[in-house]
């Protein structure tokens, strides 16, 4: 299943919640503010090592790096990471 990485406070996350459950695809939702540092360390490394970005996905071990939210982009690399 999809996850998502994400701080609720975060306007890029909200947006993204909301395409997925308008589109029916299922998912995960991790505050990662609440998350065991082993598990922030995991969305630092997907990010490039420097620090954590949000929303991060992984769906099967693919990972995609926290980004603004576009719509169509993310539309995109969700068909790119077989989730859609």
């Amino acid at each position: 299943m999809l996850k998502v990485y994400a701080a609720n406070w975060c306007p890029h996350c909200k947006k993204t919640v909301k395409f997925l459950e308008e589109n029916n695809i299922k998912f995960d939702y991790i505050e990662l503010e609440e998350q065991p540092q082993e598990t922030v360390k995991l969305i630092i490394d997907a990010n490039g090592g420097d620090d954590w970005v949000v929303p991060t996905l992984e769906f099967n071990g693919c990972w995609r790096p926290g980004k603004v939210y576009r719509e169509n982009e993310l539309r995109k690399d969700l068909k790119d990471m077989g989730v859609i």
